[in-house]
């Protein structure tokens, strides 16, 4: 047989003289034109692609997803570990002596140059993450910055303050010297003899305190990763003017956009390097942690500075900040929100299926719920959102409004072959 003539894939663009018959077949095309000569109204509903990414890059990534599970492992559930390891490894340790490690002596290098300064180490991190996040997701609004999240730090460093002279106070006020005579802390400890008070533990505390506050400031890095393509959707859907969608950056103006898109590539790599170093220094504060559960203060003197360190996390990050209408705000609080989850579709069985079912044993009956040839539901009976196209049960679309408008198309052709049966059932 002959060969025949391979068929254009695109013959609207052909010669002008077959214009007519190029519509009728550019309208059947069922995939979206490409190459340089299409215009932007024929590319509008794409999406840019990201980069490539580097060997470099997914090493990172995957150093900061090793730190993320570290540091954000079920927050509740370590503030109970807290409390419960606290009054338990204490108790433990009152009656039943463990053996001295290196920890046990209170001049090891950790208990020196960490836990002895260990709010300053936490600040160290803590205080250049906020600012840079926080300036970041404000769009380059330092004003907003300093208003509405760098007092978190002074409230957190004022608590810090706060409870540990309250612990010297205590012990001072509330103790005695081992010999008689000597009613002051100061002069009884410089007369080379012991003072015996109600020593709360002040490393408990600072080390339970540092904790928390490093963890929910560390908040801001969950779903980072998202902003860059944020902006580069929201830049595709302003150059081909797409007003509609759901990106979170659409009601940014063009100074806030250009702002933010800085702001990201220069500080992102700044701002990764100091989480990884607040999961590391967070880390080493439970290690320090159990030290002094194992090795010093008495148990009700733990528990007590373990609940007022809890107390005060609660009071701040659970209640004050993340309620409306008060300062400061919560962390990754910003000009736009980037840390909701994105909508999801319903994965569960299609009622078509159980509907066919049902016919299937019941018998064939007349009305609404009756089956097709193809043994699929009429599509009166079937929701829009059970007509999405799926593969290996996945969606075949990503975003709510493409699946609303496939749904509302496959709906329209199901109800026109309903109606041709009926025709051809009728004559």
């Amino acid at each position: 047989a002959m060969a025949t003539k391979r068929r254009p894939l695109r013959p609207n663009l052909g010669s002008t003289s077959s214009s007519g018959s190029a519509s009728g077949s550019g309208s059947n095309m069922n995939f979206r034109p490409g190459g340089p000569d299409i215009t932007r109204a024929e590319a509008r509903g794409t999406r840019p692609t990201a980069a490539p990414t580097s060997i470099r890059e997914i090493l990172l990534m995957g150093v900061i997803h090793l730190c993320k599970k570290t540091i954000f492992f079920n927050t509740d559930l370590k503030v109970a570990l807290y409390l419960g390891s606290l009054f338990v490894i204490s108790v433990i340790g009152d009656f039943v002596p463990f053996p001295k490690t290196y920890f046990a002596r209170s001049d090891n290098l950790f208990n020196m140059y960490f836990v002895k300064v260990g709010w300053g180490w936490t600040l160290l991190f803590a205080v250049p993450f906020l600012v840079l996040s926080a300036y970041t997701i404000t769009c380059g609004d330092h004003k907003k910055m300093l208003r509405h999240h760098f007092p978190r730090i002074l409230i957190a460093t004022f608590f810090w303050f706060f409870w540990t002279k309250l612990f010297n106070v205590v012990e001072t006020s509330y103790g005695r010297c081992t010999v008689k005579g000597e009613s002051n802390k100061s002069s009884c400890l410089k007369a080379g003899h012991l003072w015996h008070g109600f020593d709360i533990s002040g490393h408990a505390f600072i080390l339970i305190h540092s904790s928390l506050v490093l963890i929910e400031e560390a908040r801001p890095i969950i779903r980072w990763e998202t902003i860059k393509e944020h902006i580069r959707n929201e830049l595709h859907n302003r150059s081909a003017a797409e007003s509609s969608g759901s990106n979170p950056l659409r009601a940014l103006n063009e100074e806030q956009m250009r702002s933010l898109q800085f702001l990201y590539k220069r500080l992102t790599p700044i701002i990764r390097t100091l989480f990884i170093g607040m999961a590391a220094l967070q880390l080493l504060w439970d290690v320090m942690l159990v030290g002094t559960m194992l090795y010093y203060h008495r148990m009700i003197e733990k528990v007590i500075s373990g609940i007022v360190a809890i107390l005060t996390w609660y009071v701040t990050y659970r209640f004050w900040y993340p309620t409306p209408g008060l300062l400061p705000e919560a962390p990754g609080m910003g000009s736009f929100s980037y840390q909701r989850e994105a909508p999801s579709f319903p994965f569960k069985r299609p009622t078509h299926l159980s509907a066919a079912a049902s016919n299937t044993s019941g018998g064939a009956s007349a009305g609404p719920s009756r089956s097709n040839l193809n043994g699929k539901a009429s599509a009166s009976s079937v929701s829009r959102d059970q007509q999405i196209p799926t593969f290996m049960g996945m969606p075949l679309f990503t975003s709510a409004k493409a699946a609303s408008a496939a749904a509302t198309l496959l709906q329209s052709e199901q109800q026109r072959r309903d109606k041709d049966q009926q025709l051809q059932a009728e004559s």
